[in-house]
């Protein structure tokens, strides 16, 4: 089952976490994303169905090997997107917002196409 959009979320907000703490626990990852504890609770246990996360005796929140791929495939499109958008002007604040948005809709195909021009003419 493809995860939706707000378990992509939670997917990359706990890896960028994961790259900033040494625990991540649903707490942080409330708070970084302004969400309600029963909202984030619920968030959680989907992952964990999915086999996109583990959550340890102590509420520490690790990606599995699953969940570390889509999520870094998520990232790469948030940062991609977004230094796309500031290269053609856009300010970084929405630049960021937008990229966000779009990360979640693009193709697979298309965001190929984009990275693949980003290359081939790049400096």
């Amino acid at each position: 089952m493809a995860v939706k959009e707000s378990g992509e979320m939670y997917l990359e907000t706990i890896y960028i976490l994961s790259k900033k703490m040494p625990n991540v626990r649903a707490v942080d990852v409330g708070a970084q994303l302004g969400f309600s504890k029963p909202s984030v609770s619920r968030a959680m246990g989907l992952l964990k169905d999915e086999g996109l996360i583990v959550v340890d005796s102590s509420g520490n929140i690790s990606l599995t090997d699953k969940g570390e791929k889509t999520a870094k495939n998520i990232y790469e499109r948030h940062t991609t997107l977004t230094a796309v958008l500031i290269s053609l002007g856009v300010d970084e604040e929405t630049a960021a917002y937008d990229a966000c948005r779009i990360e979640h809709y693009i193709s697979e195909k298309t965001f190929d196409a984009i990275k693949k021009h980003i290359k081939e003419h790049s400096n």
